[in-house]
């Protein structure tokens, strides 16, 4: 059977996206590389013809889910207004991206994981954290405000997530919010 020129490919981004997901909700650790090539429906000896090693799999992981980071949107968008960062603030804190880690952001996800990691994976990871502190220092006009506000919102998702329940999830969220609103506020103020 012949494959179509882009069919590698094609078959390595949908390992990727189904990857992430796997690892976003369950951890990429514990997940062997049957497992990873079983959600996309082919079998574990198919994997290397695709990445030299797991520990590479998770590299290309870091990149793609952090290039494409819930709060890095705002930043990476053309213009900034108040009320965009209001709509990702509201986004990225919110219920549903907490009961949907798989679908949402993955520093909160896989950050400790990342942090326990091999070299090439953390310098990954660094990389993008740096390019959306940049990001965000530029909006703000303040790098240490930029690396607050970061903090804040994954450290919330993180802290809300371990939570049994709703109510003080919910909590959790609110609180972050309205304190980055006063925050943002006070320094647009300036």
């Amino acid at each position: 059977m012949r494959y179509s020129a882009t069919h590698k490919e094609e078959t390595r981004q949908k390992l990727l996206e189904s990857s992430g997901a796997i690892a976003k909700s369950g951890g990429f650790s514990t997940t062997g590389v049957d497992g990873l090539m079983k959600a996309i429906g082919l079998t574990g000896g198919a994997f290397y013809s695709h990445f030299p090693s797991k520990n590479d799999l998770f590299t290309a992981i870091v990149q793609r889910e952090l290039s494409r980071s819930l709060i890095g949107q705002v930043a990476r968008g053309e213009g900034f207004c108040r009320d965009k960062l209001e709509r990702c603030l509201d986004r990225y804190l919110s219920m549903a991206h907490l009961q949907n880690p798989d679908t949402g952001c993955a520093i909160p996800a896989l950050g400790a994981e990342i942090a326990r990691a091999d070299l090439p994976v953390r310098e990954e990871a660094e990389h993008w954290m740096l390019e959306l502190q940049r990001a965000w220092a530029e909006i703000l006009e303040d790098g240490e405000l930029a690396w607050a506000l970061i903090s804040q919102c994954v450290g919330a998702l993180v802290v809300a997530r371990m939570l049994a329940h709703e109510e003080t999830q919910a909590e959790v969220l609110s609180a972050s919010r309205g304190f980055l609103g006063r925050v943002v506020d006070d320094r647009l103020e300036q």
